[in-house]
C-alpha cells in the first residue's frame, strides 16, 4: 500500500530557532524545513513528503501577505496531488493565522498548522513530536472536510476554537469552549468531537486591505481609546467586553458614536464562553449595545473576531453582510 503524500512548508518560528554561532544573545529562526524533517526521521515511514521553506521568521512578525502566500502554496500542493498539507510557523500567532487560513481554505484535504514551544537547543524540544503528529493528522481520513487544524502536544484543535492559553510550556494550546477535535495516540489520530464547516470567503478579502482595531475594556474605561480609534480612521473595531459582552455607560456612548462611522463588534474578554443577546438590560449591557448597532461575536474570541471583521471589510461586505457572517460563524446559537 502506498504511503500518503504530505506537503510540508515552513514559515519559521521557535521550532526553527537556534543560537548564533557569533555569540549573540537568544535563539533566532535559522533552520529550513528539511532541517526540521531531519529531526523526526520516523515521518518518512508514514508519508511521502514534498517540502518547501517559504520564510524563516518569528511568528510575531508574520503578516497577512505571508499567509496569503502560504495559502496559495498549499492550494497548489493539493492540485498536484498531495493528501494533506502541514504548515510550520511560530506559536505566537498560530491562533490567529490558523483562523485566517481557515476562512479561505476551500479544499477537503486537511491543512494543519503546527510549531514548537521549545527551541531545538532546549531539553525536551517538542518540534519533532508536533511535526510527526501533524503529518499523521494531515494523512488521516478523519481529518478531511474539517478545514484548517492546529496540532500541538498530540492534540488536534479546530482553527475557530484554538487559543494559546499560556505563555510557555508544551501544553500552551487548548480549545476552552469545546475541547480538541482529536488526539494522536500510538501513531493514530482518534477523532471524537464534531465541527461545523462554513462556506469559504472569497479570496478578495484576503488580498484586500483594511484596518481593524482590537480594544479590551477595563475598570474605569471611559471610551477614550475607542474614540481615538474612530478618529484615526480605522475601518472597524472589535471591543473585548466584560463577561458576556458588557462595557461601562461611558464606553457605551463611545460605541454609539463609533457605530456611525464603522462596524463595531462586541466580544468577550474572558477567553471562554459566548456573548449573550438579551439577558441583561442595563446601559452598557449586551442587549443595550446590540440595540445601538453593535454586532455580537458570539463564540468567537476577540482575536478571531478581529480576523473575521478585517476579512469581511476587506472583501467589500456591508454592515448587513457582516452581521450575517458573524451570526453564521460565531453567533451565540451557532455551532462552531
Amino acid at each position: 500500500m502506498s504511503k500518503p503524500r504530505i506537503a510540508i512548508a515552513s514559515l519559521g518560528g521557535t521550532i526553527t530557532m537556534v543560537s548564533n554561532a557569533g555569540g549573540a544573545t537568544g535563539v533566532r529562526p535559522r533552520l529550513n524545513v528539511d532541517d526540521l524533517v531531519s529531526t523526526a526521521p520516523s515521518i518518512a515511514d508514514v508519508a511521502s513528503l514534498k517540502t518547501e521553506t517559504l520564510a524563516t521568521m518569528p511568528g510575531a512578525s508574520l503578516e497577512p501577505k505571508d499567509l496569503h502566500r502560504a495559502l496559495e502554496w498549499a492550494r497548489q500542493a493539493v492540485l498536484e496531488g498531495v493528501d494533506g498539507v502541514v504548515l510550520v510557523q511560530g506559536t505566537d500567532s498560530i491562533e490567529e493565522s490558523a483562523y485566517l487560513l481557515d476562512l479561505y481554505w476551500d479544499r477537503p484535504e486537511p491543512l494543519v498548522i503546527t510549531g514548537a514551544m521549545r527551541s531545538p537547543e532546549t531539553p525536551g524540544f517538542d518540534g519533532p513530536a508536533n511535526l510527526l503528529a501533524s503529518v499523521l493528522t494531515a494523512a488521516s481520513a478523519g481529518s478531511r472536510e474539517l478545514g484548517v487544524l492546529a496540532v500541538m502536544n498530540d492534540e488536534v484543535h479546530a482553527a475557530s476554537r484554538v487559543r494559546k492559553m499560556r505563555a510557555s510550556g508544551v501544553s500552551a494550546f487548548s480549545s476552552p469552549n469545546f475541547g480538541p477535535l482529536a488526539y494522536v495516540e500510538e501513531g493514530r489520530v482518534v477523532h471524537g468531537n464534531t465541527l461545523t464547516r462554513f462556506p469559504p470567503l472569497p479570496l478578495t478579502g484576503m488580498s484586500g486591505t483594511s484596518r481593524v482595531a482590537l480594544l479590551e475594556t477595563h475598570l474605569g474605561d471611559d471610551g477614550t481609546l475607542l474614540s481615538l480609534a474612530r478618529e484615526a480612521g480605522f475601518d472597524g473595531i472589535v471591543v473585548a467586553g466584560y463577561g458576556v459582552g458588557h462595557v461601562s455607560a461611558l464606553m457605551a456612548d463611545a460605541v454609539s458614536t463609533a457605530i456611525e462611522c464603522c462596524p463595531v463588534v462586541l466580544s468577550s474578554r474572558t477567553g471562554g464562553g459566548t456573548t449573550f443577546d438579551e439577558t441583561y438590560g442595563f446601559t452598557g449591557s449586551e442587549s443595550d449595545l446590540i440595540a445601538r448597532g453593535a454586532i455580537a461575536a458570539g463564540w468567537l474570541d476577540p482575536r478571531k473576531a478581529r480576523i473575521l471583521l478585517n476579512c469581511l471589510i476587506a472583501g467589500g461586505n456591508d454592515r448587513s453582510a457582516i452581521q450575517a457572517q458573524f451570526s453564521l460563524r460565531g453567533g451565540s446559537r451557532a455551532k462552531l
